[in-house]
């Protein structure tokens, strides 16, 4: 979906630890294409207490425009290049105007919690619901259902088992050709990487394409259950809807 100024925008809304930034590196392997890594985070933690537990911090504010209004009207501006990939994560909206959704491609991203909240520990202890992203996700997506703006769902699990075919199917959404480039790259750190790639990006920074998946062998935390029963509901509503 192209926008009036012939710009199409992919706006994808993901939690924290989903292959969000395998997905940013994926689309970065198109030549037509710009992408941004968490145009909002330095607006999240500078309006919420998440800046006093998130590693670098300080420097991540230091890094980006602070003001989220602001970083929504640069989206929505002028770009390189005709198709732009804004990777973002949804609990970063906070109480944002969300009227500019209506001319941008809107693809949630979600993963099973009982996958992702062990991941996600690993970086961040004691986690509550709003540091991951499932009640956003629903939030969001009861938005755009009650607004009539069309979205897509994505599911990691789902799209590990199915790369090309999920990818195939979601090009042909958006009105993009596939790219067979999409598949691999080079192992390495990219120039669109945030600041806070040296906490969180050491897997994808080992990469050279989507990995096969592997669902998790361990056990999962109990201290983190009650977290986990109150995340499932919010993944089943998605999961429904996700491309595979």
């Amino acid at each position: 979906m192209k926008s009036k100024d012939g710009i199409t925008r992919i706006c994808l809304w993901s939690g924290p630890r989903n292959i969000s930034t395998t997905l940013m590196y994926s689309f970065a392997q198109r030549d037509d294409i710009v992408v941004v890594d968490e145009p909002l985070y330095a607006s999240y933690l500078s309006s919420t207490s998440a800046k006093e537990y998130h590693p670098g911090a300080s420097e991540i504010i230091a890094s980006q425009e602070n003001d989220g209004e602001k970083v929504i009207d640069w989206m929505m501006g002028s770009h390189d290049k005709s198709l732009v990939f804004f990777k973002n994560m949804t609990h970063h909206l906070l109480d944002l105007d969300r009227s500019f959704m209506k001319d941008v491609v809107n693809v949630i991203l979600t993963r099973d919690p009982t996958e992702m909240i062990p991941s996600f520990v690993k970086v961040i202890e004691n986690p509550t619901i709003g540091d991951i992203g499932y009640a956003d996700h629903t939030e969001l997506q009861n938005y755009f259902e009650e607004n009539n703006i069309p979205y897509i769902v994505l599911d990691s699990k789902l799209l590990l088992q199915n790369t090309k075919g999920v990818l195939q199917q979601f090009c042909d959404l958006i009105g993009v050709d596939f790219d067979e480039n999409m598949l691999q790259w080079e192992k390495g750190a990219r120039k669109e990487d945030g600041v806070w790639a040296k906490y969180w990006y050491d897997n994808i920074h080992e990469s050279i394409g989507f990995m096969d998946y592997k669902p998790k062998s361990e056990r999962f935390p109990d201290r983190y259950q009650s977290l986990l029963q109150s995340c499932k509901g919010h993944y089943r509503k998605l999961l429904k809807k996700a491309l595979r």
